[in-house]
């Protein structure tokens, strides 16, 4: 409803300075304005625009629309990416930390083990140790013994033989042995 006004309203003014003209046969300089050629070049802009508008700043725009979501859905992949890396790197981090904590863990054990191992290896030499200091004691006690029993057998042959030449008589041997041998356990010190 306005473009009609419009254009009749560009008509009337561009036909009245034409019939001024005509009427008062004056010149027209180059820089004087002449309406009717103002009023088609406006009408022609008009149409070219709205011509434009309707064919050309659709697609452009749609392009232009089209390129800006490209761009918004591009930093909003990248805003994910970069989300995603980080939560990554949080992974590998925490990851790491827990193999450096489990690597700690085991050396902790290791060292334990050993220690446990060196206390066992010490307690097991101490017992033998005491146990080869027993059997030398054994040892010695049984060769102590024999010594004895074998000193005392010939104290009780050297005393037989002494009593049978003092007494100018051979005597019973087994019981001349049981008398020396009773006599001897009288005078073994306590």
């Amino acid at each position: 409803m306005r473009a009609p006004l419009l254009a009749s309203a560009l008509l009337l003014s561009s036909a009245t300075p034409a019939f001024a003209a005509a009427e008062g046969g004056a010149k027209s300089g180059l820089l004087d304005p002449h309406l009717g050629l103002m009023t088609w070049t406006i009408i022609v802009f008009v149409l070219l625009l709205l011509g434009l508008r309707k064919f050309a700043f659709g697609p452009i725009l749609e392009a232009v629309r089209g390129r800006e979501q490209a761009i918004t859905d591009a930093m909003a992949a990248a805003e994910r990416d970069r989300a995603e890396a980080a939560k990554l790197i949080a992974e590998q981090k925490a990851a790491i930390e827990a193999a450096r904590n489990e690597a700690q863990r085991y050396i902790a054990e290791g060292r334990a083990t050993a220690e446990t191992m060196r206390n066992e290896m010490v307690e097991q030499t101490r017992k033998q140790q005491a146990e080869m200091i027993e059997n030398a004691r054994k040892t010695i006690e049984a060769e102590q013994a024999s010594a004895i029993a074998a000193l005392r057998r010939e104290a009780v042959d050297l005393a037989i033989a002494g009593a049978g030449k003092l007494i100018g008589q051979k005597l019973d041997a087994a019981a001349d042995r049981q008398l020396v041998e009773q006599y001897l356990t009288t005078l073994r010190p306590n």
